[in-house]
Order: C-alpha cells, then sequence, then structure tokens
C-alpha cells in the first residue's frame, strides 16, 4: 500500500563511491558552484562572529559578562549550522514559504531595531551600575535582540502564510495566476486509471494536485472489508504511484491545511474549495461533482467528456473496419466495438458474428453514456441500393 509520503523522492541504494561522486558533481556544477560558495561565505562570517564573541568571553574577568559571552558564541554556531542544514536538505523551495521567511526577516529586523531603542537606556544604566561600559558587549546584546525577532518574525509567518494578506483600506490585493492553471484530481478520476495514460502522452504541461484528503479517502477504500471497493481503492494508489514515477507529468501532494477547509468535511466540497484557493481546475468522473464545479463558478473537466470528444467520428456512407462480437438486441442484428469502445450496430450482422468484417455507416446516434454507430455489412448496403434502384 502506498504510504502518506508517497510524494518524497524515492530513495536510490548507492555505493559510498557513487553517492560522493553525485555529491560532488552536484556541487561543482555552475548554478551549485555559486550557491555552495555563498554558503561557505555564510559559515566564515558566523564562525568569525562566534569566535569575536568567544574571545570576548574570554577576556571579560566577570563571571557573567563570560557566560554572557559564551552564550552568544554557541547560539551564533548553533544558527548558523542549522540554517546551513535546512538549506541543504530542503531542495525543493515553496516560494510562499520563501516570501514568508523574507517578510518574516524584514519584520524581525524593524522590531529588533524598535525593541533596541527601547532597551538601550536601561542597558547602558545597568552597565554602569554594575562598572561595565562596554561597546562590545552592547553589541553582542543587540544581535541577540535582533536574532530573536527575527525568529518569532519568520515563524509567525509560516505558520500563518495562508491567511496573510496585503490590506490597504477597502482594498485586498488577490493573488493573480500567470500561466497554465493546475489540475485538482479527484478520487473517482484517479481510480479510474485514464489520468495515468492520458499523462504518458506529454499532453498535460500543468502541474496535478493531488489534497491530501483525497489520498486519505484513498487509503480508506484500500482498507474497506469489501473486497471490490478495496481493490478499487489500491488500483488508485497504484495509479498515484505511476503518476509519481512520470518524468513526463509534475505531480505535487497539497496538505489541503487552508483557512477556508476548516469547516467543510465532505470531500466533494473540500476539492471545490481547494481549487478556488489555488485558482486550480478539478478533474473527475462524477457526474455530480461536475455540476457543483459548475454551479460554484470553479472550471472542471470530466474525463468521460473528453474521451467521448475523441472518439472516432463517424459520418453516414464512409466505410468502417469492425469486428462482430455477438448478437444484436433486435433480430438480425450484430453488434461490435471499435478500439475506442465505440458501439457498432450491424444490420443484418448475426451470420457474421465472430468475422472481421468492412461495414457502410447508415447513422450515428449520441446518447448521454456515448456514441453509437449503425451500418451494415458492405455488400449487403451495395445490394440494398441497387435494389432500390
Amino acid at each position: 500500500m502506498l504510504p502518506t509520503s508517497w510524494l518524497r523522492p524515492q530513495s536510490l541504494v548507492l555505493v559510498p563511491e557513487a553517492a560522493l561522486a553525485t555529491t560532488f558533481d552536484d556541487m561543482v556544477s555552475g548554478p551549485n558552484r555559486l550557491l555552495w560558495l555563498a554558503r561557505l561565505l555564510f559559515i566564515f562570517m558566523a564562525v568569525s562572529i562566534a569566535t569575536d564573541a568567544f574571545v570576548f568571553a574570554y577576556d571579560q574577568p566577570n563571571r557573567a559578562a563570560f557566560i554572557l559571552g559564551l552564550i552568544m558564541s554557541l547560539m551564533v554556531l548553533v544558527v548558523c549550522l542549522g540554517i546551513i542544514a535546512v538549506d541543504v536538505v530542503t531542495r525543493n523551495k515553496e516560494i510562499t514559504t520563501l516570501s514568508a521567511v523574507y517578510f518574516g526577516l524584514l519584520l524581525g529586523f524593524l522590531i529588533g531595531q524598535l525593541f533596541w531603542t527601547a532597551l538601550s537606556p536601561l542597558i547602558d544604566a545597568y552597565l554602569t551600575l554594575i562598572q561595565l561600559p562596554e561597546i562590545r558587549l552592547k553589541y553582542l546584546l543587540q544581535l541577540l535582540i535582533t536574532v530573536f525577532s527575527c525568529y518569532v518574525g519568520v515563524s509567525t509567518l509560516l505558520q500563518t502564510k495562508d491567511e496573510f494578506r496585503f490590506i490597504i483600506p477597502y482594498i485586498e490585493f488577490s493573488k493573480q495566476i500567470k500561466g497554465p492553471k493546475p489540475l485538482v484530481l479527484d478520487t473517482s478520476v484517479i481510480i479510474d486509471g485514464r489520468i495515468a495514460d492520458i499523462c504518458d502522452t506529454g499532453i498535460i504541461d500543468t502541474k496535478m494536485i493531488v489534497p491530501r484528503f483525497v489520498l486519505q479517502e484513498l487509503q480508506g477504500i484500500a482498507d474497506s472489508s469489501d473486497k471490490i471497493r478495496r481493490n478499487r481503492g489500491r488500483r488508485g494508489l497504484d495509479v498515484l504511484k505511476k503518476m509519481q514515477t512520470n518524468p513526463k507529468v509534475e505531480l505535487q501532494m497539497h496538505e489541503g491545511n487552508l483557512p477556508e477547509l476548516r469547516d467543510v468535511q465532505k470531500v466533494d466540497e473540500r476539492l471545490v474549495v481547494l481549487a478556488k484557493a489555488v485558482s486550480g481546475r478539478v478533474v473527475t468522473n462524477d457526474f455530480n461533482l461536475n455540476k457543483i464545479c459548475q454551479l460554484q463558478g470553479v472550471e472542471v473537466i470530466n474525463l468521460n467528456e473528453l474521451s467521448n470528444a475523441l472518439k472516432l467520428v463517424a459520418l453516414p456512407g464512409e466505410s468502417l473496419p469492425v469486428k462482430v462480437v455477438k448478437v444484436g438486441d433486435q433480430p438480425g442484428q450484430g453488434v461490435g466495438y471499435l478500439d475506442d469502445g465505440t458501439m457498432v450496430v450491424v444490420e443484418q450482422g448475426r451470420q457474421a458474428v465472430g468475422q472481421d468484417v468492412t461495414i457502410t455507416v447508415t447513422s450515428v446516434l449520441q446518447t448521454p453514456a456515448g456514441r453509437m454507430i449503425f451500418g451494415r455489412i458492405a455488400g449487403a448496403a451495395e445490394h440494398a441500393v441497387m435494389t432500390s434502384k
């Protein structure tokens, strides 16, 4: 069964030499070379600040000043190494997360400066009281306040990035989506499996989103006691696994933790709300969900309608090769199917069951279930025309 973390990159089993070679190749490539150079400069600056703080602490006869400088030195090193580790581990970064981090840092610097302006007179008075008028200690305290403020700002915006808006009185700037809209997959279309075959053709060039609650519904179906439901759920998980490993499609897992979804419980309603939030289109086979999306003003793609649109267009008088596989409902009729599944009713084709014949199309009937073609075996059709003359 596919675990909930199915969207994570597949791990590769490499020998140590191959792993080292791969890592080295990634490091020395063009863009990565500049990135690692920036990381090394950052580490060098952090180590320099930590060394300066340690030297300051070592030279102080005052025990409190020594402890404070030592804490500052260790804090700088820990924060630096933590930032580098997170940057290296997190390869695929989202623009919303990066925006939250950047704005959090700007807000943190601003708040830190305000706090330092307010606390600076108190710190000067305290240093004078303990007879330690050290300028370097003031700088270290200011750095500590700034780091703390930046952490609070980044942490707050990361936790509230989905609710964060820039609001001017009476005006709100909404997010504008450029380029192709993402496709939000429904449970029914995943179980159906044709979406994976469509992805193999390379015709889909936009991102496909699978919400976490859809994956949970698939897992619930796969764990069902009913054998048919269990097989359908497992088929859906296999389809997702196939799409995940397909290099022609970009498949993304969406946590679905938007504030708009907090009071919505039904999966279909959550899909509609999520599609609105990400400005995407719902892909489904569910007739009812199709109608709900249309009523809610959400674009929807129905694979059944797409399949019908791609079926062969036959005009009266054209010839089609078909294999008659069974007898029809009416006397003398035979029934066959084209490669795309279109049903062909062959008049006077009962005697041709099991044979490949060429028919002449007499009429085409479009039904809600699909398209039906009526025709006669070519020789019989020509004979009927000659008799009528």
